[in-house]
């Protein structure tokens, strides 16, 4: 079990690494779809790249950031009969849904993801739009993404099995956590405190 657990957490370690990163792409794509609207309002003009490239971050925070949002146990959940049955029952129920459900569906669409990415890869596939972007960087991001899932399913199954042995926490109940957006503030915050206090040192 001290095993399983160790795996566990060297997977929610990724999923955390990678769920932080994506965060500072929610930035990005709040930039970069407000220079696109500014542009096109008041310079009657947009750009097909600047576009694709907006769909392209949204896909990948929705895709990348699956895995750490079933880490934080966050995804939408429809317990009103669930909720209502005991703490072992309620896992019991998490583990068929994980095996039964997370699984093959997610393991379905990540098989079915890979050649469809590297058909797109072989061909160097560009957009159909004029000016647009290559195509198979963000058809990586569905096998990536589904992969990253699959993980945290193991993880939290493991989690599960711990819980029914009495090696470890309830993994039904959220973590007590920031938000994304109070991460990204407090990563800002502690960012230019690092810069103010740099510039400090050098004087």
């Amino acid at each position: 079990m001290k095993f399983l657990l160790a795996v566990s957490r060297f997977i929610d370690a990724i999923n955390r690494h990678i769920g932080q990163a994506v965060t500072w792409l929610t930035l990005i794509v709040v930039f970069v779809s407000a220079g696109n609207a500014v542009v096109r309002k008041v310079f009657h003009t947009s750009s097909n790249a600047w576009l694709e490239l907006q769909w392209y971050l949204f896909g990948a925070i929705f895709l990348l950031a699956a895995g750490y949002t079933f880490l934080r146990n966050e995804h939408v959940r429809v317990d009103v009969l669930a909720m209502r049955f005991s703490a072992r029952a309620q896992v019991y129920i998490e583990i068929i849904g994980i095996v039964f459900f997370l699984f093959p569906a997610a393991a379905l669409i990540f098989w079915l993801s890979l050649p469809y990415f590297y058909e797109s890869y072989r061909l160097q596939e560009l957009s159909s739009n004029t000016g647009g972007l290559i195509r198979w960087p963000v058809k990586l991001l569905i096998p990536v993404g589904f992969g990253l899932l699959m993980l945290s399913g193991v993880s939290r199954l493991i989690k599960c099995i711990a819980f029914l042995a009495g090696a470890g926490p309830n993994p039904m109940v959220p973590e007590k956590t920031t938000s994304a957006e109070e991460e990204l503030a407090e990563e800002i915050r502690k960012r230019n405190e690092a810069r103010l206090n740099g510039g400090v040192q050098g004087q």
